[in-house]
């Protein structure tokens, strides 16, 4: 199992919104995460600094193939077109990313 967490910069006025759709995510999303191994996830936000902050347990053998799996589903699509303009990605992260990876530096199993 490997631990992922990733941090994104959510829109003040999209703040309501953003909880509304997460309050009541998609089966098909639930589905999709479950077949790509992702377990116990969750998103927190921190206010009043607008920053999300995902946490989330790959138990799979391949996650560039389960993500790219996942981002082909034209559900998954639907659900990015949906929260993405909510979302400000930080001008820190890398090239490619959208959410920034967080690295570990610290676990009490």
């Amino acid at each position: 199992m490997q631990r992922m967490a990733h941090c994104i910069g959510v829109k003040p006025e999209a703040i309501a919104e953003y909880k509304r759709v997460h309050a009541a995510v998609w089966p098909e999303i639930l589905d999709l995460l479950g077949k790509a191994n992702i377990r116990n996830y969750s998103i927190f936000l921190r206010e009043p600094e607008n920053l999300l902050f995902a946490y989330w347990e790959y138990h799979g053998n391949d996650f560039a193939a389960d993500a790219a799996r996942m981002a082909g589903s034209p559900a998954m699509k639907k659900w990015w077109e949906l929260c993405g303009p909510m979302q400000a990605p930080l001008a820190t992260r890398a090239s490619g990313e959208w959410w920034a990876s967080l690295e570990e530096v610290f676990h009490l199993p």
